[in-house]
Formats: C-alpha cells, structure tokens, sequence
C-alpha cells in the first residue's frame, strides 16, 4: 500500500470538512416539525389519514410511476411485489450475490428459492452478461415458462438491486428477462432520486420497490413502497397490505389473507417533508461524491466509486473501492477509520454464505467474490456537504 491509512484518514477529513463522522445520517431541516405536530393533533396517526395518501401521490410524481404504494418498510414491499408479481412457493427468483440480506429474505417469505447470479464491477449490481450465460446455459423454456433445468422449478422473477443508489444496468436486464419469461422486480431501496437512461430506478420492471429507513435518502422513520406503472397491482397491492379488509362503514370482513403491511399517517407526514428536500440531500450528496473523488485522486491503489455512463446517482453511500493487492488491508484500513472517529463499514457478506441461503442455488460468481473484500463505505450524510 502506497499511501498510508494516515493519507486515507486524512483524504476522508478533508472530503468531509470535519474530523469525525457517523455513515449516515439524515437531516430535519424542513417541515418535519409541522406536519408531524399536525397528524397529532388530527388523532389520525396510524394507516388512515392525509398524509400517507398525499405522500404516495408525491412519490408517484417525482419517480414518474403512475402508482406508488406506501408500507411499513422495504422489505415488506418487495415481499409484497413478489407476491404480486407472481411468485410461488418453490419458484426460483434471480438474486445478485452481493446484496444486503432483506433482498433474499423478501424471497424466502414467499416460501421461493433464491438462486444468486454474478454481478459488475462497474455499478455492483447484478450483471446483465452473466444473467444470459446463466439462463442461456442452465435454463428451458416450456409453455411459456423459464424452468431450471436441473431442478425443473419455474424461474418466476429476477430483482435486480441498485448498490447504494448506483442504477445498475437494468434496461439490459430487462431485455434478458422479457426474452426468457421472467418478471422483473427491482429493489430499488437504496436508489430514492437515481435515475437510468433519464427512468427512475424502480419504474423499469413491473414493479419495484422503495426504504425510507433512517440511514436511507430521506426516512419516514421506518418505510417503504411499491411503484407501478399497473393500476390493478396498485389496488390490488393496497388491498393486501391493509389486511384484505372489505370496504364497509363498520363491518370487519377480509375477502382473502392479508398483511398489515400499511404506512401510518405519521411516517407519511414524516416523509411528505422530507420529500420536499430531496433535490436539496441529492444535490449535497453529489456535491459530497465530488470532494471525495478530489481527494483519493491521486491514491493508486483506491478509488471512489462513480455512478455507470449514462445514469444519475442518488450517491446514497461514498464508496472506496481497494485495489485486488489490497484486499488483505481491508479490515485494517476499515478500524484505522472507525478508531479515528470516522464510522466507516464493509459491503455485506455474499448472500450464499449467509447461513440461510448456503443451500440456496447459485451460478457462478467470480465477481462478487472478489468485490466482496475491495469496498468500504465512508461517511456519506448529506450534511458532510
């Protein structure tokens, strides 16, 4: 290692403005206050009430869906969309190996399989090459359907997952999933304010899904969301996440099962603020992704990670991304910072080693198991800017 961890402490102090930092944090700077005091005093502060609809309509218009459906956070949103798009239990649903764990978990509670495909260098998501080599290579069609073709299990869904709000190359996985049968779900929790190709992420498959989790963009506390472009699977969506109760004055009747699964009015009112900020965090974020990559500019054997051509990140997390030789230091270098007041983490462990899913299917991933070791997250909050 050329440079010492003191130069790469020093770089990220000088990214920053500031000695120490946490990872994330959010920011309360708008009408937060307000709106929050406002449910309150309205007595309407769980699953009913003005602000989960109008922050549903919100988030519709800044992503372009023609839907958007508030729940209680990410992951019960893509549990939600897996069910709504289709999935069954004992299908298979394609999953990048390197992704945070509620993106299989979401899988698994379908009572699905998932089964971890490769993925790129270049934006950390699920790579489109080796999706097709898979597919081309271990896959049948038969009656409209993409069967595995050592399992014989229906490959029902692929979620492609944008890694800290870096669009992966999801118009090239979509072509890949359309040519063989396969719905696309994109989990796009970390990507609120990215965009690919001029889309916003999470608008590409038939649905996709949001986090507004306290360390995510903008937080209603704890959150999520499913966006649609289909008008059916949005009330559909809606009428199961408020536990399929029937519409009626008084009566409790549920026409099927259902989850409780709905927003409360008072994260909505939460988010309708943070909402209005988002340009505001996404501008000092980018702004933030440019000091750091001034300062590791002329660090040889690490680089910050930058958005794909052709897309806009949201710079959700800074990454630092290590050079193969450094793969040993990793660690070392991640408690130099953290000793020094800079909270500093690991990109998550592959999802086939986790002990849940090492049974799970997986092809080959020569990719992520090498990127796997290479990334460390830095200080990212959009107040560091």
């Amino acid at each position: 290692m050329n440079e010492t961890y003191g130069d790469v402490i020093d770089a990220v102090r000088a990214a920053i403005g500031r000695n120490s930092a946490a990872l994330h944090e959010p920011i309360f700077l708008g009408n937060e206050r307000l709106y929050v005091d406002e449910c309150i005093n309205s007595s309407f502060v769980s699953s009913a009430g003005k602000f989960v609809d109008r922050f549903e309509q919100d988030l519709a218009n800044y992503t372009g869906a023609s839907f958007a459906v508030a729940t209680v956070n990410g992951t019960s949103a893509l549990h939600l969309a897996l069910l709504l798009a289709g999935v069954q239990p004992e299908d298979e649903v394609l999953v990048p190996a390197l992704s945070f764990i509620a993106t299989a978990n979401a899988v698994s509670y379908r009572g699905a399989i998932p089964h971890f495909v490769d993925i790129e260098e270049n934006s950390l998501g699920l790579d489109p090459r080796a999706l097709r080599v898979f597919l081309e290579a271990s896959t049948r069609q038969e009656e409209g359907l993409c069967l595995n073709s050592e399992t014989g299990r229906v490959i029902r869904a692929v979620v492609p997952m944008h890694t800290f709000g870096h669009p992966c190359d999801v118009e090239s996985i979509v072509d890949v999933a359309e040519e063989f049968n396969i719905t696309v779900v994109e989990d796009a929790a970390e990507s609120l304010g990215s965009f690919s190709a001029g889309k916003h992420t999470g608008t590409h498959g038939l649905l996709g899904t949001l986090s507004f989790n306290g360390n995510k963009i903008i937080t209603t506390g704890g959150g999520g969301a499913i966006l649609t472009n289909d008008a059916q699977l949005a009330r559909k969506a809606k009428h199961l996440a408020t536990t399929a109760k029937t519409h009626h004055k008084w009566e409790y009747s549920h026409d099927e099962i259902g989850f409780n699964y709905r927003m409360p009015n008072l994260n909505a009112a939460l988010g309708c603020a943070q909402l209005e900020q988002l340009e505001s965090f996404r501008s000092s974020k980018r702004t933030l992704f440019e000091r750091y990559q001034s300062a590791f500019e002329n660090f040889e054997n690490m680089k910050i990670v930058q958005e794909p051509v052709n897309t806009s990140s949201n710079y959700w997390l800074q990454s630092l991304l290590l050079s193969e030789d450094l793969v040993g230091q990793r660690d070392e270098l991640l408690s130099a910072l953290n000793d020094a007041g800079l909270q500093s983490r690991p990109i998550w462990n592959l999802l086939p080693r986790q002990i849940p899913f090492r049974n799970s299917p997986c092809a080959s991933i020569p990719v992520a198991t090498q990127i796997e070791r290479r990334v460390i997250n830095l200080p990212s909050s959009a107040g560091l800017a």
